[in-house]
C-alpha cells in the first residue's frame, strides 16, 4: 500500500512543472488520486462517472468537473474542465492505463503536452480519517506528503467517489494554498 501512496504523490507532483497554474492545479489533482489506491485488478472507470469540485486559490474562487468520457482499448480518457473565474478557463484529457494509472496522453486545451518528469515525494503520513467537505462527509485514506514546493495533503475515497476517488485535497502553488473540495459527484 504504501508502494502505491508513494508511486501516486511521485506521479502527481511530478506533473507539477507545466507551465500553466492551472494545468497544476488540474493534473495534481487527476494524477495525485489516480494512483493512491491502485491495486493489481485496476482502476475501476465507468464511462459517465462525474465528480464535482470547488477551487480555492488565495482570492481566486473555482470550480473543477471530472469525468471518465470514454474507455477505449488503449486505456481510459478523462475529461477535466476547469473554470478559475477571471484567471481563465482549461480543458483537460487525460489517457490512463487502468491497470497501473499511468498517463499514456496528455492534451490541455486541444494541444498535445509532454507529460512531466515525476518529481520526489516522501510520504509522510497516512492513515484512515472521516472528512466533510460539501458533498457530504466521509471515510478516507488520508494521505501527507512532502514534495520540493511543501506539504500536500489529500483525502482519498475510491470505493464511494468516482473517477479518481478524491474528496480534498491541499496543496502548495505559486500563490499559496490551492484547496480542492467534493461538491457532488455521480456513479454509474
Amino acid at each position: 500500500m504504501i508502494r502505491n501512496l508513494t508511486l501516486a504523490m511521485m506521479l502527481t507532483l511530478g506533473l507539477s512543472a507545466n507551465a500553466s497554474v492551472l494545468t497544476d492545479i488540474g493534473t495534481q489533482v487527476a494524477k495525485q488520486t489516480v494512483l493512491s489506491q491502485v491495486e493489481a485488478t485496476g482502476l475501476n472507470f465507468k464511462k459517465g462517472d462525474s465528480a464535482n469540485y470547488s477551487l480555492n486559490m488565495s482570492i481566486i474562487q473555482g470550480s473543477m468537473v471530472m469525468s471518465v468520457y470514454d474507455i477505449v482499448a488503449d486505456g481510459v480518457w478523462i475529461h477535466q474542465d476547469v473554470d478559475m473565474s477571471f484567471a481563465g478557463k482549461q480543458k483537460m484529457e487525460i489517457l490512463i492505463d487502468p491497470n497501473t494509472g499511468e498517463t499514456k496522453k496528455l492534451i490541455v486545451n486541444g494541444k498535445e503536452e509532454k507529460i512531466p518528469e515525476q518529481g520526489d515525494i516522501e510520504v509522510i503520513e497516512t492513515k484512515e480519517e472521516s472528512i466533510r467537505v460539501p458533498a457530504g462527509t466521509f471515510t478516507c485514506l488520508y494521505i501527507k506528503a512532502k514534495t520540493k514546493d511543501g506539504e500536500a495533503q489529500q483525502w482519498v475515497n475510491l470505493k464511494d467517489i468516482p473517477v479518481f476517488g478524491m474528496v480534498k485535497s491541499i496543496m502548495q502553488s505559486q500563490f499559496g494554498p490551492v484547496t480542492i473540495e467534493l461538491t457532488s459527484f455521480k456513479k454509474q
